[in-house]
């Protein structure tokens, strides 16, 4: 098979190793061979009409000029009264929250206004494929620590042997994407340990499916914990909450000296989002019972998606958050895990991203990472091809 994941080597790049994503590579060949596209993470189901109804409203309103560089105030104010009762964390809607195009660009802006040449970053393998290229396009070095199969948890003992004078920042993704991962109390504890310890480290905190936490178990947001808080840019995503990630909307939170920082490279970079979504979004955000039944209604998806599961071979690992659960394959394959997601792409109908692409060395457990967030009968119809497997 002549496949390539990634491009050539350029000398003259400064990102000479990264190619295109598993993510358009895998929905591309979904697209060639007419498979279900299991992989990339995006509902196949109609969002909020009353959200839609909204947008076109603001638009029809007039505003559809620049918004303020930090975002529409109004936003950014219902943003500061949603953490407060959420997570009892008091955030000025005037100097702590910015709006970005999306949580990936709020995640690269926080790591690009505090990363300097040749410092470190600490980043969790299997990692969500932008920390890297974020890390490296800055000069900075990446300092990978992979997480602890099969429960994905965090090695801490190893976090604290790989701190050095040179460690600027700890990147934390809860819900974890790839794996459906989420941090503990003990985590937080050891987190704390570490600000207490190295006055000169960073978090970036990935929380953009902050809503879809399941199992009763409680988002442990760092915003939660005002001496982490301090300390870190927190980064969200409208998109994941409100099942339109084409919108491509999020926002950072961060202490006022922080998001200072963050400002600055954000006024040079997009400048600021599109103002008609942010109106409605503003509004939307009265309907608390959106994102507060967010959990349940995914965590259905989940569990409806495990039952059908069990008529094929492929086995669950334990995913307690996101739009990800991840399946072992090993009972039943020795094949890598690209090659089987190919061959399922182009044999079953049914697309799903090898885990092997989200560690650097390419580590290959027998795991694919399956989508959930779907229509039941697209969930039904996937199980149903991988049955025959």
């Amino acid at each position: 098979m002549n496949f390539k994941l990634y491009a050539p080597l350029d000398n003259g790049s400064k990102l000479p190793d990264t190619g295109t994503t598993i993510f358009t590579v895998m929905s591309q060949l979904a697209l060639e061979h007419k498979a279900i596209n299991l992989g990339q993470g995006f509902p196949d189901f109609r969002m909020s009409e009353e959200l839609i109804a909204l947008v076109n409203t603001a638009m029809l309103q007039g505003h559809n000029q620049y918004a303020h560089m930090y975002g529409v105030p109004l936003l950014r104010e219902k943003l500061a009264e949603k953490i407060r009762k959420l997570y009892n964390s008091d955030a000025n809607a005037e100097t702590q929250i910015t709006i970005t195009p999306g949580g990936t660009y709020a995640i690269y802006t926080a790591l690009t206004s505090m990363l300097e040449k040749d410092d470190e970053v600490i980043v969790f393998e299997p990692a969500y494929d932008s920390y890297i290229p974020n890390i490296i396009v800055n000069g900075a070095k990446p300092v990978l620590i992979q997480l602890q199969y099969p429960a994905y948890d965090i090695p801490w003992q190893e976090v604290h042997e790989k701190i050095t004078a040179k460690t600027r920042a700890i990147i934390i993704n809860s819900p974890h994407n790839p794996t459906g991962a989420v941090i503990n109390e003990n985590d937080i504890e050891q987190l704390k340990l570490i600000i207490q310890k190295h006055k000169n480290i960073f978090i970036v905190s990935d929380e953009v499916y902050e809503h879809l936490v399941f199992d009763g178990i409680a988002h442990q947001s760092i915003l939660r914990y005002p001496e982490l808080s301090e300390r870190s840019f927190v980064c969200f995503s409208f998109g994941k909450t409100y099942h339109c990630t084409g919108w491509k909307v999020g926002y950072c939170i961060a202490s006022p000296a922080l998001m200072h920082e963050f400002r600055k490279v954000h006024q040079f970079n997009c400048f600021s989002v599109n103002s008609f979504v942010q109106y409605a979004l503003a509004e939307f955000l009265n309907n608390e019972d959106a994102y507060l039944s967010l959990g349940n209604f995914i965590q259905h998806k989940r569990d409806y998606f495990q039952r059908l599961m069990k008529a094929t071979e492929f086995r669950p690992l334990a995913s307690h958050g996101s739009y990800f659960q991840c399946y072992s394959y090993k009972d039943f394959s020795d094949e890598n895990d690209l090659e089987l997601a190919i061959r399922l792409t182009k044999e079953n109908g049914v697309t799903a991203i090898p885990l092997s692409s989200f560690y650097q060395n390419k580590r290959d457990d027998k795991v694919l990472r399956f989508c959930f967030a779907k229509k039941e009968t697209t969930l039904k119809e996937a199980a149903e091809r991988l049955s025959k497997l």
